[in-house]
């Protein structure tokens, strides 16, 4: 069976990649992978906010896309997809690529935020890494679709 990855980061954009890679997933009778990576933990937290607090605001954060990750899963598999929801915490590119490695992806569907170029020669764009790391194609979906 065919192996998906989407990536999704429960921005604006995340329905549409989850059209995308439902409707390939169909197509290629295809199993699908949800994939959503938090941001790692900080290494300094502030004396100012108190660890617990931060770090409580943290967990009920986490929760709450796990919870909001395996709602979209479970949506997906009531259509009849075959769908796991998998959420890491790590460098969202690294992440991505490792997943797509051990599970032996045949594609990673990602979207686009559509950011500038002068943020994207800064900070780097999460589509781009993913491209040019991947060993399996890459579909990248527009956040916005004009018409």
């Amino acid at each position: 069976m065919k192996q998906l990855l989407a990536a999704i980061d429960f921005s604006p954009g995340t329905d549409l990649v989850l059209q995308s890679a439902a409707k390939m997933a169909r197509r290629e009778g295809a199993r699908l992978h949800l994939l959503h990576v938090a941001p790692p933990q900080p290494d300094f937290v502030p004396y100012e906010a108190g660890p617990h607090v931060v770090r409580d605001q943290v967990a009920e954060q986490l929760r709450q896309e796990h919870r909001l990750l395996h709602q979209l899963a479970a949506g997906l598999q009531q259509q009849g997809l075959v769908v796991g929801a998998h959420m890491v915490q790590g460098p969202t590119v690294e992440t991505i690529l490792q997943w797509a490695a051990k599970d032996q992806v045949d594609c990673i569907i990602l979207g686009s935020h559509g950011h500038g170029a002068l943020r994207r020669l800064v900070l780097g764009s999460v589509s781009e890494g993913v491209i040019r790391g991947a060993q399996c194609p890459v579909l990248v979906v527009p956040a916005c679709v004009s018409k």
